[in-house]
């Protein structure tokens, strides 16, 4: 029988002797100072001073991070909710905004019936709440003129649900053998065929125009937690000329990029990017308790191997990552003039436990226990495509 798995919060580790034995018995390397630096002489407070992004110098180390509220009007424009979200974002004090939350750059591409839309039709809406953080923050901390503000473009591909908050309306870069039941994916039709793609990069292209008709300093070419973009990154089975290779596979950015230079379009870029994946997980039943889902486990991935169905993944144990390409994409953002690459991992819909505190999973996931699992290999039965 395996051995619970047991946690050590924080918080319980009272001097910095405790943590630092703490993370040496992980086998860790993760030094700490004494104290804590406070004020104007905290690190987190100091400036970033060899980067700019259209033009302004980024004033401190704190960012928010995008996550919408569910909370825009049914036509993707702002609410009394969104706007206050927005005020208090430039209230915070952060001089990243990295996006502040996801906007879908067409209808089709929402993850819920009211997330923001970044169209011509709320071109005055995104203009309103951007300058009520920027009216905030100016207000409470005497300038904003080392704020920077971006704005994250999205399509969420397999997990779309632009009409209700209950039913998928999923569109994917390829079959996937494990995920595509898990959200509700039953036909080939699903799958975006080329001249869709062509399609789409024109609908980034023209809400990166109006991102900076609006004032964001930049926009976020989303690729990262399973949403399209970064779906196609592992997209190694699809033909095509946006599927198979490294160079196929990153083709969409690469188009991006182009047609919004192309169209003398001078904003900044970033990229957040799930720098590696893993198989999907699941709740392992035999050690659920009551009321809650078992720890996580992985799929089992015995009839996919090689696995070819994620980016930074070793295709022969996919619950380990394989960096080589990750490296290879960052050097091609580099190469694209992009000039914020914002790392995370994975996906939350299939394995929060690799980009979020395993101690608190979300009320449909899984339950602490995961690393353990890994070990075992426990797993269940993976489908095949089409079933």
């Amino acid at each position: 029988m395996s051995t619970p798995f047991k946690l050590t919060r924080i918080p319980t580790l009272k001097t910095v002797a405790d943590f630092r034995q703490h993370v040496a018995a992980l086998g860790l390397d993760l030094p700490c100072e004494d104290a804590i630096a406070s004020g104007k002489d905290s690190p987190l407070a100091q400036a970033i001073s060899d980067l700019t992004v259209n033009g302004k110098r980024i004033g401190n180390r704190w960012a928010i991070h995008p996550m919408e509220g569910w909370d825009a009007t049914t036509t993707g424009g702002a609410t009394d909710e969104v706007r206050r979200r927005w005020q208090r974002f430039g209230e915070s004090g952060a001089k990243v905004i990295y996006g502040g939350e996801a906007m879908a750059v067409r209808p089709d591409g929402r993850a819920n019936p009211n997330q923001l839309i970044i169209t011509e039709e709320n071109k005055s809406d995104l203009a309103e709440i951007r300058e009520l953080l920027v009216k905030a923050h100016r207000e409470r901390y005497g300038t904003a003129d080392d704020l920077v503000i971006g704005f994250q473009l999205t399509h969420s591909g397999r997990f779309c649900k632009p009409t209700d908050k209950k039913r998928m309306e999923p569109r994917v870069a390829f079959r996937h053998p494990i995920l595509d039941r898990k959200f509700n994916v039953t036909s080939d039709a699903q799958v975006f065929t080329d001249a869709e793609i062509e399609e789409l990069i024109q609908c980034y292209i023209r809400a990166a125009k109006i991102a900076r008709e609006v004032g964001a300093d930049f926009v976020d070419i989303k690729h990262c937690h399973g949403y399209l973009l970064h779906e196609f990154l592992g997209a190694h089975t699809r033909p095509g000329k946006f599927g198979g290779s490294f160079e196929n596979r990153t083709r969409i950015l690469r188009d991006i990029i182009a047609g919004i230079r192309a169209s003398g379009n001078a904003i900044d870029i970033g990229v957040r990017l799930s720098a590696f994946d893993f198989v999907p997980f699941k709740p392992d039943p035999t050690r659920a308790e009551p009321g809650k889902l078992g720890p996580g486990i992985p799929e089992d991935f015995s009839p996919c191997l090689p696995y070819r169905y994620g980016f930074g993944v070793n295709a022969s144990n996919p619950i380990e990552y394989d960096l080589t390409e990750t490296f290879q994409f960052a050097e091609l953002c580099a190469q694209l003039g992009v000039k914020i690459l914002n790392l995370s991992a994975g996906s939350p819909y299939y394995n929060p436990h690799i980009q979020r505190p395993a101690a608190y999973p979300p009320s449909d996931g899984y339950q602490p226990g995961a690393r353990s699992a890994h070990r075992r290999g426990e797993a269940d039965q993976c489908g095949e495509a089409g079933e």
